[in-house]
């Protein structure tokens, strides 16, 4: 057989090897690494694979080290773990609660537009639904709520840490998008490519967030008018009212100055996203020490918190980087871009494929193990087919946001689970979520119909 026809399919049945062994329960960044090295010596004794392109690997975890742009990853990781460890996040949510609890449906928009400060203000997921789960749905189960909507609402909402910056996912990929659209650029003959950095995607991602947010809030109207019965109002008692505008200034006020801070530093040209963390993770420090909620507890919950999910998300980066190697040095590359680019319908059509393949891996695989396995082998072909970089990028954060909350392995879905009243049927957590999926396709439709929802604000902020 053709060499490269054998290195073509050992790439192809590498890549299903991985998610065999995923799903069968083996950890990813250990699955990653080992498939590879597995296939590698497959490809050794056929001879389609050079043992010597394992020596790029040192230099590749050298330059994750000393990335100053993934630096902002644990700082932003460690601002979301002490606005939540401090309580911070928990008087928001009752603040608003009592702000819309006249409205009938009052309880799910302050899910919601709590659920959109948080992800502003930390990008942490997990710490969001937790909190979310724990304070907000005994109030709305105890006032009548359908749990299938309080929780989809619930699960829904904290997920937008996923594409609302700072996003963490927005970062490891506007890095990626960055060196792989100027490799494809040279390739083309452009040795000057506008450059793509991770403030930009933090500016294309901030409309479609808004519009996720405007989605889920017409959903929970929508619920109001025609179910009232699913949504009922929770009246603030008469003597609570006094000291509420009080309460607003002290729940929203500071978390907005921390927001606009720490994004209106970044989209102004102000700091770089690293900076911009940096102060985000002092800012938060000091909420918490103006509540007198910090200690050296708290302080040190945060730090491990923060080492634990930082260390999560670079192991499987640094098993991705062989399955990478592997894959693309067996011809694996060639044989995505051979069948993106033939595909009918030109590049949209390809984008299409590619959204419609990580979609169905959402329902298996984590966002970070998607984003990680999937960006270096389609991105170079999109993106050579004149695919805007902050365009996909964002389009991508938008789709892997339901990664989330899509069976069997949802995480939102397990964080809300672990937090739920035992009464509360694990059924209606999944039922719950169908509508708001239905909705985050919605939005990735809109997005393919109008890209300038995207790319209009990084071209107002870059002049």
């Amino acid at each position: 057989m053709d060499p490269v026809l054998m290195g073509e399919i050992l790439a192809a049945l590498m890549f299903f090897g991985v998610i065999g062994f995923l799903l069968i329960g083996f950890p990813v960044a250990f699955t990653l690494a080992g498939v590879s090295l597995l296939f590698g010596g497959v490809g050794m004794a056929l001879g389609v694979f050079d043992p010597s392109n394992f020596g790029s690997l040192p230099n590749r975890y050298i330059g994750f080290m000393t990335n100053e742009v993934l630096v902002a990853v644990p700082l932003f990781i460690f601002m979301g773990v002490m606005l939540e460890r401090s309580q911070i996040a928990e008087q928001l949510l009752m603040t608003m609660g009592k702000l819309f609890g006249n409205l009938r449906g009052g309880l799910g928009f302050s899910v919601i537009i709590v659920g959109a400060m948080l992800a502003a203000s930390t990008g942490v997921v997990g710490a969001t639904v937790v909190t979310m789960g724990l304070i907000s749905l005994p109030a709305m189960l105890r006032a009548g709520y359908d749990p299938k909507l309080a929780t989809g609402v619930i699960c829904a909402s904290g997920t937008l840490g996923q594409i609302i910056p700072p996003s963490t996912v927005l970062i490891f990929m506007g890095d990626m998008l960055s060196g792989i659209n100027s490799q494809v650029q040279m390739s083309k003959g452009n040795f000057a490519p506008v450059p793509v950095s991770v403030g930009d995607l933090f500016a294309g991602a901030l409309l479609p967030g808004l519009l996720l947010v405007s989605l889920y809030l017409i959903w929970v109207l929508f619920k109001a008018v025609t179910d009232p019965a699913s949504c009922p109002a929770t009246p603030v008692p008469p003597e609570e009212k006094g000291d509420l505008f009080r309460e607003v200034l002290v729940a929203l006020v500071p978390p907005l100055m921390l927001i606009l801070a720490v994004l209106g530093s970044i989209l102004g040209g102000i700091a770089t996203p690293t900076e911009a963390a940096s102060v985000g993770a002092v800012g938060a420090m000091v909420l918490a020490a103006l509540r007198w909620r910090l200690s050296l507890t708290i302080l040190k919950e945060t730090v491990i918190a923060t080492a634990t999910i930082t260390s999560m998300v670079f192991v499987i980066l640094l098993g991705a980087s062989v399955f990478s190697v592997v894959f693309r040095m067996m011809g694996g590359d060639n044989l995505v871009h051979e069948f993106l680019s033939n595909l009918p319908g030109g590049p949209m059509a390809a984008v299409a494929v590619v959204m419609l393949i990580m979609f169905f891996l959402g329902f298996i695989l984590d966002t970070f193990e998607i984003i990680f396995i999937v960006i270096p082998i389609t991105a170079p072909v999109l993106l050579a087919l004149d695919v805007d970089p902050i365009w996909l990028g964002v389009l991508v954060g938008v789709n892997l946001q339901t990664s989330f909350l899509t069976p069997p392995f949802g995480f939102a879905l397990f964080y809300l689970r672990g937090v739920a009243p035992p009464g509360l049927p694990t059924s209606a957590i999944y039922k719950g979520i169908v509508p708001f999926v239905m909705l985050q396709i919605v939005a990735i439709a809109i997005l393919f119909m109008f890209p300038e929802i995207v790319t209009w604000l990084p071209r107002l902020v870059a002049g």
